[in-house]
């Protein structure tokens, strides 16, 4: 049994999906200009704001000439700060409900945001799971049936 580190960080779940690698690119754009950015946004601007719309093709050029340690380490930084950041900004509760209209959604709150933000990350973790997961499936034999994410 043999798994290509480079193959797995690279492959996806087929047409239109991304590879961990991808992954990793987009939740570095998140950490870079969504969810701290679009706190401020809620506590400086108010209802009134809209945020700007989240670049979704960012990850695409930005990993190709980096390796998934740096892109690991660049998510680490800035996740990090971001949370250091978010500490420092003491939401109350007055905080937590205050809103922001987003671009497609219309009216969020700053309780729905961090929500969000945190289960935003949980799906790509799955998502990156299943496709390193899956690298193995014809390793596990009679097994392969057995475990879900396989499947």
């Amino acid at each position: 049994m043999s798994i290509n580190f480079s193959e797995v960080s690279n492959s996806n779940e087929g047409e239109k999906t991304w590879s961990p690698k991808e992954v990793l690119g987009h939740l570095i754009c998140g950490e870079k200009s969504d969810w701290i950015k679009r706190t401020k946004i809620i506590l400086e601007q108010g209802a009134t704001a809209t945020f700007p719309p989240f670049d979704m093709d960012f990850q695409y050029s930005y990993v190709q000439n980096k390796t998934v340690s740096e892109l690991l380490d660049e998510f680490d930084n800035l996740r990090k700060n971001n949370l250091a950041e978010l500490e420092g900004l003491n939401l109350s509760e007055n905080d937590i409900i205050k809103t922001a209209k987003h671009p497609r959604l219309g009216s969020v709150t700053m309780k729905e945001l961090l929500s969000t933000w945190a289960v935003h990350d949980l799906g790509h973790i799955a998502q990156i799971s299943r496709i390193i997961s899956k690298q193995y499936k014809s390793d596990t034999g009679p097994w392969s049936n057995q475990l879900r994410i396989l499947n």
